[in-house]
């Protein structure tokens, strides 16, 4: 199936894909970034799935959200009649589980179950026995899962099956827990009453939504994928649900993105903070802190959800991977790279948070000026960029801006907020980078900022320049830059990060993969700032459409086969969405121009 034939849930610790055809074909336990239990999105229904279905052909079937919360229903349509699957996984508690209701609709439809549980990412047949008091019980290694129901079942071929019917108002519960395997296994819940507590709680929390503007039902919606994939023990927001779903159908850009990126830091407080979502965007910034604690020169472009910095890169052959697109990763050797950027991306998200009066903390300042300090020191050496080559380093144009941009907020937290620090130091560094950038990122025949120094390539990354306010939007130079990006790196409407065939010797990968889509709402926001509204609004709303019938987004889309590709759903296309809608708002004074006003220059 496609991306677009998925749904996404989740309690706010780990969250699941479920596809149309009634199948949970991901699901990670007891965190996100754990041991896949289920991993058919990665193989076949061998490799683990939990799918209720009718035992008929179904005439129909589709998916939904029950309005303003993270609960999936699909329904399905059979000549016997009409049954709807509703999935939630309840938010806010010490445990894992996942609550399935069989609902029927109209008629009696005959029903099928086949639970197919592996541990490890697929690999591992787990002991199967009855539960203490009713159910039945997996176990593996450390992890157990408890699958408890009134409908009865059996063991088939490696797997638990069951038959039963569903009358018209009927509605049949199954849960699943997981559980450590040596602990006693967690006492049964409710299912009907675990239900409407997450009705209850997603309700809730969309109704502190500020957000009133044109696209509020999509605005609503990327809000709350964005808080599905938060880690709420730690305000941690993991980049995606899923792992290696590839940026091209058969491609090797295949990677995983259940991390917590630091570059996502700052639009991401954006997204919260204009939404009116105080508390999340205060615990992703306690997180953002906790995360870089430590010596600069370790900084890591991303972390595990709790702050984990040891996220070692491995292939698992026995998976053929979504479509045959191989190999199958977990982890990321990314996590080792120098990026020279998130140095800015990280003083400006502490910027932002001391503009809007979050708290920091009494020690943040001073974990903060040796970030500033460590720039200064090293802001003219090469790096691996915002995409995180796999080639050699180089001077890209775009970590050249974020680390003016670590120096201009270094400035403005003592010129705006009296704090102590290196004000001519860090003032006259902040020059000298913006005059190297102007110098030697700028090609004056190409009339644009390209890729890297001394080259011809131009980079969708460059889009940021006048968002974080290195120049003005209307500068000539970054209107070049933005005309040319239209030109050559923009395909049916929407942005790749460079040029698709292009690209194998600067990023050590062969070509091929999706346009981007979170350049393609800076796009957006860059028409926006030059005054060009009425491209912006159209390319925001042809991005709309680009969303699968729940709303929802994955890193990139591909043109040509016209679907959704890489990992989903994905944060930083859902931020991008929010921003882009808070830009185009009329009245509101959105995060690129709250950003882009920072500009001196």
């Amino acid at each position: 199936m496609n991306l677009e034939c998925y749904g996404f849930i989740g309690d706010l610790h780990t969250c699941a894909l479920v596809g149309v055809n009634g199948s949970v074909d991901w699901l990670c336990l007891p965190r996100a970034d754990s041991q896949a239990v289920f991993a058919a999105l990665l193989g076949d229904e061998n490799n683990g799935c939990w799918r209720i279905a009718p035992r008929e052909p179904a005439i129909r079937s589709g998916q939904s959200y029950q309005p303003d919360t993270l609960v999936l229903e699909t329904e399905f349509e059979t000549s016997s009649g009409v049954v709807r699957v509703i999935d939630c996984m309840p938010p806010g508690r010490s445990r894992r589980d996942l609550v399935r209701v069989v609902q029927g609709v109209r008629g009696s439809v005959p029903m099928a179950l086949r639970l197919v549980i592996r541990m490890d990412y697929g690999r591992t047949i787990p002991w199967v026995r009855h539960a203490d008091g009713g159910g039945m019980m997996a176990v593996a290694g450390p992890d157990a899962v408890v699958l408890r129901t009134n409908v009865p079942t059996h063991g088939e071929q490696l797997s638990t099956v069951a038959e039963f019917v569903v009358h018209e108002g009927d509605k049949v519960p199954f849960v699943l827990s997981w559980f450590p395997s040596h602990t006693p296994q967690p006492d049964p819940i409710d299912p009907l009453r675990a239900l409407e507590r997450t009705q209850l709680f997603w309700r809730e929390w969309v109704s502190r939504c500020t957000y009133r503007g044109e696209w509020r039902d999509a605005v609503v919606r990327s809000l709350i994928t964005l808080k599905g994939l938060t880690y709420a023990p730690t305000g941690g927001i993991l980049a995606a649900a899923t792992t290696s779903l590839p940026e091209q159908i058969g491609g090797v850009r295949n990677w995983d993105y259940r991390y917590c990126w630091l570059r996502d830091a700052t639009f991401t407080l954006y997204s919260f903070m204009e939404a009116g979502y105080t508390e999340e965007a205060a615990a992703w910034g306690d997180w953002l802190l906790r995360a870089v604690a430590g010596d600069p020169a370790q900084l890591q472009i991303m972390f595990g959800a709790a702050g984990e910095r040891t996220l070692t890169e491995l292939e698992l052959p026995h998976l053929a991977g979504f479509e045959g697109s191989r190999p199958v990763r977990i982890g990321n050797a990314a996590s080792a790279q120098f990026q020279l950027d998130i140095y800015g991306e990280v003083l400006d998200a502490m910027h932002l948070a001391r503009k809007v009066g979050l708290r920091l903390g009494p020690h943040s300042w001073s974990l903060q000026r040796h970030l500033v300090d460590f720039v200064v020191k090293n802001w003219r050496e090469p790096d691996e960029g915002i995409w995180e080559i796999r080639g050699p380093r180089r001077h890209f144009t775009h970590s050249k801006v974020m680390a003016w941009v670590a120096l201009d907020r270094a400035v403005k937290a003592i010129e705006q907020f009296d704090l102590p620090g290196d004000l001519e130091g860090w003032s006259r560094a902040r020059e000298e980078i913006h005059t190297d950038v102007c110098e030697h990122g700028y090609n004056k025949q190409r009339q644009a900022f390209t890729q890297y120094y001394g080259a011809d390539l131009l980079d969708a990354s460059l889009l940021m320049m006048p968002l974080v306010g290195f120049l003005p939007a209307r500068d000539p130079r970054v209107v070049g830059t933005v005309e040319a990006i239209q030109r050559e790196l923009v395909q049916d409407g929407l942005v790749y990060r460079y040029h698709p065939l292009r690209s194998g010797n600067v990023d050590g990968l062969p070509p091929g993969e999706g346009a981007f889509l979170p350049c393609s709402f800076w796009l957006v926001d860059c028409l926006k700032l030059i005054g060009r509204e009425r491209e912006a609004h159209e390319l925001f709303e042809r991005l709309l459409g680009l969303r699968n019938g729940l709303g929802l987004l994955a890193e990139e889309y591909d043109p040509g086969h016209r679907r959704l590709v890489g990992n989903f759903p994905q944060a930083f296309s859902h931020i991008g969405l929010i921003n882009s809608a808070q830009n185009l708002s009329r009245g509101a004074v959105g995060p690129a121009a709250g950003r882009s006003s920072e500009s001196e220059h």
